[in-house]
């Protein structure tokens, strides 16, 4: 059975039918959909700004992969503490109340990657493709939780723990290749909450433009940079089937997701 009512933060797919156009998005610049999500949209506006400034010392290229430098390890830093922020955000604005062994609650300064990977479940990360638009190679497509499929850990959020606590022996991880999957990650975090809307001011909707000089089996991103393509695999059942013209006016238009179900 679909759902009747958006969960907040979290965009996913739509039964088709009258209206379901508008009601796709239309609730996403609901103020009451997520708290502040301008500044989690700016944070990434701001490390893409840097990304591509990057560019012009390391060329976007499957022979640059493995570069790795100082600036590419500051830009990895940042962009993973983005990664865990908007992982609290969706957890946090929804229903998670986690617990150690001993039954005692656990503080927000303790939860973990092993807690933010519930959020694949709702919010079908796994499923997200990320394109690189300008690049040299074949090797400019990114699935940055596609290892969570398999249960294995992310690859690139261990290089940036590894590198951030070892700095001395484990600098190489900073590389290239593993920064591309972390900001692609930060930008589908950010994409299965929120589309295609950065929040910037004079924003009326969510809206995509089908020309572009590039093509891709992709469309463009939020931040208008990189090339995304959302997930085809949710189930009826998952899907949300509202009228949001009708839905927005009322008081209890959001419901909350019970991540402390979710194994």
């Amino acid at each position: 059975m679909s759902h009747y009512r958006p969960f907040y933060r979290n965009y996913r797919g739509f039964v088709e039918g009258p209206n379901s156009g508008y009601s796709q998005w239309g609730y996403i610049i609901d103020r009451e959909y997520a708290n502040s999500p301008e500044h989690y949209t700016r944070a990434f506006s701001l490390i893409q700004a840097d990304l591509i400034k990057l560019f012009e010392y390391v060329e976007p290229a499957d022979t640059n992969l493995e570069t790795y430098s100082y600036r590419i390890h500051e830009l990895l830093m940042r962009t993973c503490i983005e990664v865990e922020a908007n992982f609290k955000a969706i957890l946090k604005e929804n229903i998670f109340n986690p617990i150690d062994r001993k039954g005692r609650s656990r503080s927000e300064k303790t939860w973990n990657i092993q807690d933010y990977k519930k959020v694949n479940k709702t919010h079908h990360l796994s499923s997200y493709k990320v394109m690189v638009p300008i690049w040299s190679g074949i090797s400019n497509a990114f699935t940055p939780f596609s290892s969570w499929v398999i249960d294995e850990p992310l690859p690139w959020y261990q290089a940036y723990n590894k590198s951030k606590h070892d700095r001395q022996n484990e600098f190489k991880k900073a590389n290239f290749r593993n920064l591309l999957n972390a900001i692609s990650g930060l930008l589908v975090l950010l994409s299965s909450q929120f589309r295609t809307e950065d929040f910037s001011p004079g924003t009326s909707s969510v809206s995509v433009s089908g020309d572009c000089y590039y093509y891709y089996s992709t469309e463009p991103a939020l931040g208008g940079f990189f090339h995304i393509e959302f997930p085809t695999d949710w189930t009826d059942d998952e899907k949300y089937e509202f009228n949001w013209s009708d839905l927005r006016t009322q008081n209890d238009r959001f419901q909350k997701i019970d991540y402390d179900a979710i194994e």
